[in-house]
């Protein structure tokens, strides 16, 4: 499991131009799921997601996370980010999940986010959306949840 993580000032994703999810300020969370992921994975991903510390305390240090922060979570799936474009110039997407698999995951991870105590937001699995985000920063991080 894959996720893209970005501190964001403020956040929404709609699809067909109503807004399905907002936040004023957390993470923007986008998630991919591949084939031999399990609940597991997403138990690891939401709980270091919980946990992070990237944003700045008083003394402007990373030390904060989006728990103490009191932040939200705006997540959306995105089978993308398992693309694959070493060969040629279209990406191949074999390596994402099947989107009955990748779904179930994805809101495993949403579910263990939210027992973490953070308010979740999201997209509609498998839609055309569009997402804007104010990233602040700007704060992006990669995590992979092969990468223990």
């Amino acid at each position: 499991m894959r996720v893209v993580i970005q501190r964001s000032r403020e956040a929404s994703v709609s699809v067909d131009g109503e807004i399905t999810g907002r936040i004023d300020h957390g993470l923007v969370v986008l998630v991919g799921v591949t084939h031999e992921d399990t609940e597991q994975d997403a138990k690891f991903l939401a709980d270091k997601v919980a946990g992070l510390r990237i944003f700045e305390d008083d003394a402007e240090k990373m030390n904060l996370s989006v728990l103490d922060t009191g932040g939200q979570i705006l997540s959306i799936s995105q089978f993308t980010l398992y693309g694959d474009a070493r060969k040629g110039r279209r990406p191949n997407f074999m390596a994402a999940a099947r989107p009955e698999q990748a779904k179930i995951l994805y809101e495993q991870f949403n579910d263990f986010v939210q027992a973490n105590g953070i308010e979740v937001a999201t997209g509609i699995f498998g839609a055309m959306m569009d997402v804007q985000l104010v990233n602040s920063g700007p704060v992006t991080i990669i995590l992979d949840s092969k990468d223990r």
